[in-house]
């Protein structure tokens, strides 16, 4: 009979020897690399990296001021994700039907000098707001200004033998936060203004995640308070459910064997972020944060693919006991 003591031992030793291999030595670049640099030290050993002094020339890089956002994007509408906590796309817990969900933001839709008006703190809102419209939303919504970045990150293009899936435009403060999550992406993350907070952990850590299935649910303002509520929906969703910077050990005793890296990333700054890395996101800014990030699909040929799925079925679908992961090979979703 197999020992469920031998089978994480197994794990472990797996999750220490790579953390033993790498550290959490972090890459820096002084200035832009080459293409063969970047596929060299970092794609291929799938690490990331910082970039200094790769946007330098944008005109966003100074040129946008608030004065500046207003007279170009003024009236324009656009998509805001509001929260009552802070954590759009997270694990949250219902007081009311003392249940867990997966737990999606309400898409508020307002006027981008409103927007600024809360940034600035000339409208108040019980609410934490954050534009954080993914899969290209900077031609989307943003098109006025979409020509203030370059179309891509050549150095990254050249490496990668590829363009860039979506370009994508997020403008937040402090209140906000990314869960921890993972993208099938190669990222180039772009600091325009303030400073983000990356706490990262490699592909190789998933054995520590504790992901489970969740019910969806979603934010909604009632309809005589207006306040966000949350409502349950039909549908799961894979996710984790562990705040690294409030880890519960004794619900989720595995996460004590992982060894996070952070890494802050300043104005004028950029990360590289390697497909299938866990990160959660904080963020700080006297007049918010703004950011630039460009997602290239993944290699999926990779072996690196196919051997998360197999953790994903065999640690959250066996270990955590959620059959439908099972049942449904043809789901090959690992974001």
């Amino acid at each position: 009979m197999i020992d469920q003591k031998d089978i994480d031992n197994v794990f472990v030793n797996y999750v220490k020897e790579y953390q033993d291999i790498n550290g959490t030595y972090v890459q820096v670049y002084e200035k832009p690399p080459t293409a063969l640099e970047f596929l060299r030290d970092s794609v291929q050993p799938n690490r990331p990296a910082i970039i200094k002094g790769g946007f330098d020339h944008w005109p966003a890089r100074t040129g946008w001021t608030n004065e500046y956002l207003r007279s170009a994007m003024g009236e324009t509408k656009v998509t805001v994700a509001a929260t009552p906590n802070g954590y759009a796309d997270a694990v949250t817990f219902d007081p009311i039907t003392k249940k867990e969900y997966f737990t999606m933001p309400h898409e508020d839709h307002m006027t981008f000098n409103t927007f600024l008006d809360i940034v600035e703190g000339k409208q108040v809102s019980e609410n934490a707001n954050y534009i954080s419209l993914q899969n290209g939303s900077l031609p989307v919504e943003y098109s006025a200004i979409e020509n203030d970045v370059d179309k891509d990150i050549n150095w990254c293009s050249e490496a990668l033998g590829k363009k860039p899936d979506a370009v994508n435009f997020w403008f937040g403060d402090d209140k906000s936060a990314t869960s921890l999550h993972k993208d099938p992406y190669e990222n180039c993350y772009a600091v325009i203004r303030g400073q983000k907070t990356f706490i990262l952990y490699p592909p190789t850590e998933y054995y520590c995640m504790h992901e489970s299935v969740y019910q969806n649910a979603i934010y909604k303002p009632d309809t005589t308070t207006n306040k966000l509520e949350l409502k349950p929906l039909d549908g799961t969703t894979p996710w984790i459910p562990v705040n690294p910077l409030y880890p519960d050990f004794t619900k989720f005793p595995r996460f004590s064997h992982a060894c996070p890296i952070t890494v802050t990333i300043n104005e004028g700054e950029m990360l590289y972020l390697p497909a299938l890395w866990f990160h959660q996101v904080m963020q700080k800014g006297d007049e918010g944060v703004i950011a630039i990030n460009y997602w290239y699909d993944m290699h999926y040929s990779n072996m690196l693919y196919p051997t998360m799925a197999l953790y994903r079925r065999l640690l959250t679908g066996i270990m955590e006991e959620n059959r439908d992961l099972l049942d449904n090979e043809g789901d090959s979703d690992l974001e």
